[in-house]
């Protein structure tokens, strides 16, 4: 029997993913910056935070703004040819370079372009995970090439804190309003007929599933699924919510006061 002391250390101390951090000053918003790099936060340590453009563009001011309260290293790269992006190609080189350093787990490439696709799919080759964080537009080719694909339109604040940003008048990290990730997106159909089919594929032999092996299942089937979009902050919320589709129940682990969440068709 395995000790509960060390269930417990094991439960405690997760290994931490060594993430660089990329990100396409072109197809990025600045305003999204400080919820990003919290959500970066929930997979792993940003080791290494990098911004590609011409920062001597009046496109890229609002990211000039925020780039040393974050310690984020930019990258400068001139327009050299109307019409050509010179940031693409910088970006991908980079990644190459630091992924021979064999020192990440992992990418976070910020851009909603699909010319980050090919670079995706090659450090995935490599073994490593890829995440993915753009706007509603971003292709599907990128997306799929992610392990995770996240909407930046979950990530972004008020009203008042993103004209804070551009003026460059943001007070204490405290009095900075968070988004709302909860609230609904209308636009966005619930997948039931998916959520059914995942779960599905997910149950163990006697017809139960594990919550994590649950959404685990449904990131490897669609990259991009995420619980805000449908009114829930978690997973967890949106099953314990689905009454008319999912039975719910909790089991505690053994030798631990820790409880597991296991759902089932209703």
């Amino acid at each position: 029997m395995i000790s509960p002391r060390l269930v417990a250390k094991i439960e405690q101390e997760e290994p931490t993913l060594h993430l660089a951090v990329l990100i396409d000053a072109d197809n990025a918003q600045a305003a999204v910056i400080e919820n990003l790099l919290a959500e970066i936060a929930r997979f792993g340590e940003a080791t290494v935070k990098r911004i590609y453009g011409d920062f001597t563009s009046q496109a890229s001011s609002s990211w000039k703004k925020v780039l040393q309260k974050y310690a984020i290293k930019p990258i400068q790269q001139f327009a050299y040819t109307t019409g050509k992006n010179a940031t693409d190609s910088t970006m991908i080189i980079d990644a190459m370079d630091l992924l021979y350093t064999r020192k990440f787990d992992g990418f976070c490439l910020v851009t909603s372009d699909s010319d980050f696709t090919g670079l995706a799919m090659r450090l995935r080759e490599e073994g490593l995970t890829v995440f993915g964080f753009g706007e509603q537009k971003t292709p599907e080719a990128f997306r799929n090439a992610c392990h995770k694909f996240i909407l930046t339109e979950l990530l972004r604040p008020s009203l008042d804190t993103e004209q804070a940003l551009i003026l460059g008048k943001t007070g204490s990290e405290q009095s900075i309003p968070r988004p709302q990730p909860e609230i609904k997106d209308p636009n966005v159909e619930f997948p039931k007929a998916f959520l059914l089919a995942a779960l599905d594929q997910s149950i163990d032999d006697s017809g139960w599933a594990n919550l994590g092996t649950f959404g685990s299942y449904l990131t490897k089937l669609q990259p991009d699924f995420d619980s805000r979009l449908f009114g829930f902050k978690k997973l967890s919320d949106l099953v314990k919510a689905k009454v008319d589709l999912f039975v719910i129940e909790e089991r505690k682990i053994e030798g631990s006061d820790h409880k597991v969440l296991y759902l089932r068709a209703k």
